[in-house]
């Protein structure tokens, strides 16, 4: 596919020619990575953060929040709640906290992998070469760092460097790579400023850095953040790229044509926005995995990246069930065991 073809599906608004899109993403992701559902249990382990994104409720000058570290015993009993509920992964997110230390987490992953048969993903922000050889080297299997928007002009807007830290995530991500990590980004869609140039300029950079997993869900705003109120784009008229369920559903299906291996989590931001029907539309134009949500309720609800996410506080066994019936209901079936990338050929990632 080429950018004439991508940047026509991004603006085009005739749901019977989107009925094209949706098949030819759906059938990219049945011969990609077939018609399992892979769930992956979420523990949000830490809303600390030291960075000063301009959209993040946990933005560190966010002083409204209750902050909280999870420990490792609250951490090891949520991997015994997804060993029980038959989940493949455990996924350990957090602020950028660097009060979470690396040989703390070291000891923590070592444990995990030692007593489950879960696979280990972290999601813990721009951290140094020497904080993930040795999380690798415990056995962390995955690293998700969202580079939220190919546009570099556009990313030091809404994500500030941290004085002479400057952030590199797409160098981040390359390293991830050279490290043996299964690695994971995305993006956000509808960035006050991104562009529909802009957001194809995304899809084609999932390709380029050949991603296990891809990320992508609509730009929600905290409001306590600059970002929070009516921002202007600064684009004109028609340019700027909505932050709605259709627009993220297109670039959900865009990223599986032209990534059919990858996996692509129908994201909990698309479940906030549609709490009905979200991850099904999702799921039915191109995802596979979904991510459901261990963390404890009383530090759940205090992890407010963004506002409506408090509002599913569903216990976990409750939302499994849920969850469950939904991709039933689809006709496809949740996945058995770990759910690894499958790169073509049927080698694993």
């Amino acid at each position: 596919m080429d950018r004439r073809e991508m940047l026509h599906w991004l603006r085009c608004e005739d749901p019977e020619e989107l009925r094209t899109l949706w098949e030819r993403a759906d059938r990219a992701r049945r011969e990609g990575v077939g018609e399992t559902v892979h769930l992956r249990g979420l523990v949000e382990i830490s809303n600390h953060c030291v960075r000063n994104c301009h959209y993040c409720g946990l933005r560190a000058a966010n002083h409204r929040i209750d902050r909280y570290r999870m420990t490792a015993a609250e951490i090891v009993r949520c991997a015994e709640q997804a060993v029980a509920l038959g989940y493949g992964t455990l996924v350990l997110q957090s602020g950028e906290d660097h009060q979470i230390e690396a040989g703390w987490l070291v000891d923590l992953i070592g444990h995990i992998k030692a007593t489950t048969p879960l696979a280990l993903t972290l999601s813990l922000g721009e951290r140094s070469e020497a904080d993930l050889r040795a999380w690798k080297a415990a056995g962390a299997d995955r690293y998700l760092l969202r580079f939220e928007t190919s546009n570099m002009a556009l990313y030091r807007k809404i994500h500030p460097d941290r004085g002479d830290n400057i952030s590199d995530r797409l160098a981040l991500l390359r390293l991830l790579r050279r490290l043996g990590y299964e690695t994971g980004s995305g993006v956000m869609v509808g960035i006050p400023g991104q562009h529909f140039a802009t957001l194809v300029d995304d899809i084609f950079l999932f390709q380029e850095l050949d991603l296990d997993m891809i990320g992508i869900g609509p730009f929600i705003p905290h409001p306590d953040t600059p970002l929070g109120q009516a921002v202007p784009s600064g684009l004109p008229k028609g340019e700027q790229v909505p932050a709605t369920i259709a627009m993220t559903c297109k670039a959900v299906a865009l990223a599986r044509i032209v990534r059919p291996d990858a996996n692509i989590p129908a994201t909990t931001a698309v479940a906030v926005m549609d709490a009905g029907s979200g991850r099904a539309l999702a799921l039915q134009c191109g995802a596979n995995v979904i991510m459901p949500n261990l963390t404890p309720l009383h530090y759940r609800e205090r992890y407010a990246i963004y506002p409506g996410k408090a509002d599913r506080l569903e216990a976990a066994d409750q939302s499994d069930r849920q969850i469950r019936e939904q991709i039933g209901a689809l006709g496809r079936r949740v996945g058995i065991g770990q759910g690894g990338r499958l790169r073509r050929g049927g080698r694993a990632a």
